[in-house]
């Protein structure tokens, strides 16, 4: 779908909409979160404990910091929190049952001749494709409740309460209505979100897969998340038993980069990873299991974040993901709980707005622009039908040198009316 340069609301809507916006992904989960249920089991490499077991061996400052002391959390939890998972505190994770998974599920094509873009294009060269068989019970376990109540829930009932009793908004000059299914909702919630949303942030795992954000590049939605997430003071807590929601603070990106081996064509070493890692919490934690997972998130902007999650049924189908690659046909993202995340290219993280927005609307003289690589199937019919056929179309596989010396791939965008976004592989 293209995305529309001309907003339809004003600067006062875009600048209440663009507070805090660490949270949003935050807000639409604990709107929609389901509780869930049910997890097979795997092995993991013994290559991989490292990251795992890490920060949480001993009272490190980084532990401290980011997520703060967890003394007594257990014991002041009810009585299920003190169940014998509870107590474990570490598990060993080098041994355990023999992974069977699909082959299927994890094989990854040959990938396409990678392309050195000379056009400013903010596409990186091809990754192998990753497409398994789409499993084959997409749809969520549902549990009708967690398996003991907190005084969260009790905020999160009074919260549905608040919500669906919203005060009628009418002509407030800080939000255009018509960009809303209901404003005054969505107002509401808003307003709840801010005044008692609380995030738990795990602080188990070693760098760099966890706790270490990308800040730039096409995955840089995800790292940012990260950063501002772990360092806001109003929503992060320390106490566990206060939470909404957990996040699990690991890189999709720093998956592909220290686990995924060139030429393998498999993505198990990192499906496996995330499975003993969620194995390691919830055998550590009693917070995982009281709702299955259905309030712990994770944010992804990698192309390969949402199959990394097949070997754990919980993870898949009970955790609410933030993604970039929002793909419904995969049968990973389910509509109504999960977040579609937009995907954002930052060049340079010490001034990440830089280079961030168009031109004003009068002066995007093409009405719509794409040029990017033809991997596949829709890519090559819009070139096939638009690539050279209309002026006001500006279609291309890559941007020719005859126009690069004119305008780059940048300046293509910034005076678009539309940047379409055909499907690639994702």
């Amino acid at each position: 779908m293209p995305h529309h340069a001309n907003s339809p609301h004003p600067p006062a809507a875009r600048s209440f909409l663009s507070r805090r916006r660490v949270v949003a992904v935050c807000a639409a989960a604990a709107a929609f979160a389901l509780f869930l249920a049910a997890a097979p089991v795997a092995e993991d490499p013994s290559r991989q404990r490292a990251y795992l077991m890490g920060p949480f061996r001993g009272g490190s400052r980084e532990e401290t910091v980011v997520a703060g002391s967890l003394a007594g959390a257990s014991s002041s939890s009810p009585s299920p929190a003190e169940s014998p998972l509870s107590c474990l505190g570490e598990i060993n994770l080098s041994g355990g049952i023999e992974p069977t998974p699909a082959p299927s599920m994890f094989l990854v094509p040959s990938p396409s001749p990678a392309e050195n873009f000379d056009d400013g294009s903010m596409e990186e060269p091809e990754r192998p494709e990753i497409k398994g068989n789409p499993p084959k019970d997409p749809a969520p376990f549902l549990q009708e409740a967690p398996l003991w109540s907190t005084a969260a829930d009790e905020e999160l009932i009074y919260a549905k309460k608040e919500i669906t009793n919203a005060p009628l908004t009418s002509d407030d000059p800080d939000l255009y209505a018509p960009l809303f299914r209901n404003v005054s909702i969505f107002k509401r919630s808003y307003e709840l979100m801010e005044k008692l949303l609380k995030v738990f942030v795990y602080h188990d795992g070693a760098k760099p897969i966890f706790h270490s954000p990308e800040l730039k590049g096409i995955y840089a939605s995800e790292g940012w998340f990260m950063k501002l997430m772990e360092a806001n003071q109003n929503f992060v807590v320390r106490d566990p038993n206060r939470a909404h929601l957990f996040y699990l603070p690991y890189s999709s990106r720093q998956l592909e980069h220290n686990l995924y081996v060139p030429g393998s064509n498999t993505i198990e070493p990192l499906s496996i990873f995330v499975k003993n890692y969620i194995d390691m919490i919830s055998a550590k934690y009693p917070y995982w299991n009281r709702t299955k997972g259905a309030d712990h998130f994770f944010v992804a902007c990698h192309d390969w974040g949402p199959y990394t999650t097949k070997l754990h049924d919980e993870l898949r189908k009970n955790t609410i993901k933030a993604l970039c690659n929002a793909d419904l046909s995969e049968g990973i993202f389910i509509r109504g709980k999960d977040v579609s995340l937009p995907e954002t290219f930052l060049r340079a993280p010490r001034r990440p707005l830089r280079d961030i927005g168009g031109r004003p609307v009068a002066q995007r003289t093409i009405l719509a622009f794409f040029a990017g690589q033809m991997h596949g199937r829709v890519r090559p019919v819009l070139l096939k039908y638009w690539g050279d056929k209309d002026a006001d179309m500006r279609i291309y596989s890559r941007l020719p040198h005859r126009i690069t010396r004119r305008r780059n791939y940048v300046q293509h965008m910034k005076s678009s009316k539309y940047c379409i976004c055909p499907m690639g592989y994702e």
